[in-house]
């Protein structure tokens, strides 16, 4: 085994593994959704420039197509939107429909309270 592979091992052994730990938001959503539409009108542009956004990437999917894979949602989806975050691989929480801006961060802001996925502060 040559010194680089090593050090790599040795460096890999100092690191939590909680640093690997995926946390994502999934957004189911459906061609023809005017709730999905006003979300991405007055979210969608600033979720990935936020604490949120940059802790839990948004993974958009449609609701009748395939399903995310690698994924256990707690039950079967009904409604679009929906948000569900997800922390290695298992749903968390999840937000069902599209309350309007100032109530879909507060209702994302308790899902992320719930969790152990830390908020970075934005700069």
């Amino acid at each position: 085994m040559t010194w680089l592979k090593r050090a790599f091992l040795a460096l890999m052994c100092l690191i939590p593994l909680g640093a690997f730990a995926e946390a994502r938001l999934y957004m189911a959503e459906e061609p023809g959704c005017m709730w999905c539409a006003r979300w991405n009108a007055e979210i969608a542009p600033i979720y990935p420039k936020t604490a949120e956004g940059r802790a839990a990437p948004l993974i958009r999917f449609d609701l009748h197509g395939t399903m995310p894979e690698n994924v256990a949602f707690e039950r079967p989806l009904s409604f679009t939107p929906t948000f569900i975050l997800v922390d290695n691989g298992q749903e968390v929480g999840r937000i069902e429909g599209y309350p309007g801006e100032d109530f879909f961060w507060g209702l994302l802001g308790m899902l992320f309270d719930q969790t152990d996925i830390e908020l970075e502060p934005t700069g």
